[in-house]
Order: C-alpha cells, then structure tokens, then sequence
C-alpha cells in the first residue's frame, strides 16, 4: 500500500498548536509553571510561530508537525533556563516576541537547517 501525504499548511499547524489535547503550547505553559512562570500565548503569537515552522520546512526538510517541538524549544529556551529568576512574571508571547526570538532563524537557511 503506497500513501501519499500533503504537506501541513500554516492552518494546519495553528490547529495543532491550539486545538489538540496535549498540545505544545499547554505543555510549556504546565512545564514553566512548574517555576510559577506564567506563559500567556496570543493568537497573533501562535499565528506567527506557525509561520515560522512552515517556513523552515518549506526551505530545509519538511518534518511535519514535528517542526513545531523545535521551533518552541528555541522560542523558549531563554524563559526555559532562566525560570528560577523569573518567578512570578507573566511571560507574553505575542508576535512581536516569536520575532524577536526567531527572526534570524526564519530568515536564515543555512542556520535555521542546522540548528531546527
């Protein structure tokens, strides 16, 4: 049996980040708050990091919804290892703050092949 499967759409990758039970946003949000950080996602937020995993699959190797695991990992890593100092902040990631984490990532393919 041979199927053939469509590459996910920035839509696609939205639904996932908001829509599935245990999604990426909800894990990272339980992990920080694990630390009494508080990570708020906008829509703006999850639309521009949606893009940005389209993005790169589009440009290096196409993995799918798996693309999204290592675009939030960079997108938090920061917050992720500086939890301990961050105790008690809100942390809000609208789309200004996915740029400003991501930018040269997204624009970059040499980089964005070897570090996503």
């Amino acid at each position: 049996i041979r199927v053939e499967l469509q590459s996910l759409l920035v839509e696609d990758f939205v639904a996932i980040l908001t829509q599935t039970t245990a999604s990426l946003v909800k894990q990272y949000q339980a992990l920080l708050a694990t630390e009494q950080v508080t990570v708020e996602f906008t829509d703006e937020g999850i639309q521009r990091l949606a893009q940005i995993a389209f993005d790169v699959n589009e440009r290096t190797e196409n993995i799918g919804a798996r693309r999204l695991s290592t675009v939030m990992e960079r997108l938090l890593d920061e917050v992720s290892f500086n939890a301990s100092n961050l105790v008690g902040q809100t942390i809000s990631v609208d789309g200004a703050y996915v740029e400003s984490r991501l930018e040269e990532l997204s624009k970059n393919e040499d980089l964005s092949r070897y570090i996503l």
